[in-house]
């Protein structure tokens, strides 16, 4: 669920003092419009590609969206946070949603990239992605699960930052995706405790 639980320092203390391991917030999809997004900002970042605006529209006709469409705030600010993350100067990040019945479990995304590369030629990036949204993020859930007891085992509480930022749009700390996933191996090995 997009709600705010993990990023939240109230909670936060709760489950330290109660020994609960959090992973959140918002989880990320194994192929999805955010982790998309997220990797073709990052390409033009690391190329030289100056973004100056990018949008994620999503599309799909299962009780998930039907939720978006009337209060999504929560999933809209992690989204673009989520993508925000990886541009290190400001840029126009815009995400929308929207509900279509007729195409039940089928998610459709849009990205739109407009910017720059060299001698400010203009580049523009248009991707569309089609998905089966409910089973799109069963193994992302599982990896969350398997870190949760991991956690447990250890008596970790609290904010687990690798896996919540390998896994999550929302997490309390954002790693980039490499660091992420290299500290979640940590993690397992009992190396690090976060």
């Amino acid at each position: 669920m997009p709600e705010f639980i993990s990023s939240n320092q109230e909670y936060v203390e709760k489950a330290k003092k109660a020994s609960v391991p959090l992973i959140g917030d918002d989880i990320k999809s194994q192929i999805g419009a955010t982790i998309l997004h997220r990797v073709l900002a990052q390409l033009c970042v690391d190329r030289g590609v100056k973004i100056n605006k990018t949008s994620q529209l999503n599309f799909a006709g299962n009780t998930d969206f039907v939720n978006l469409v009337k209060r999504g705030e929560t999933k809209e600010f992690s989204k673009k946070a989520s993508v925000e993350s990886v541009i290190p100067y400001k840029a126009e990040v815009s995400v929308g949603f929207g509900y279509i019945g007729l195409q039940h479990d089928n998610k459709i995304c849009r990205l739109y990239f407009e910017g720059e590369n060299f001698g400010g030629n203009p580049v523009t990036i248009n991707l569309e992605c089609s998905i089966e949204d409910s089973a799109n993020a069963a193994g992302c859930i599982i990896d969350a699960i398997r870190y949760a007891k991991i956690a447990l085992d250890r008596k970790v509480g609290g904010p687990l930052y690798s896996g919540s930022s390998y896994l999550m749009k929302h997490p309390p700390r954002y790693y980039q995706d490499e660091e992420a996933k290299e500290n979640c191996g940590k993690f397992i090995k009992g190396e690090i405790d976060w």
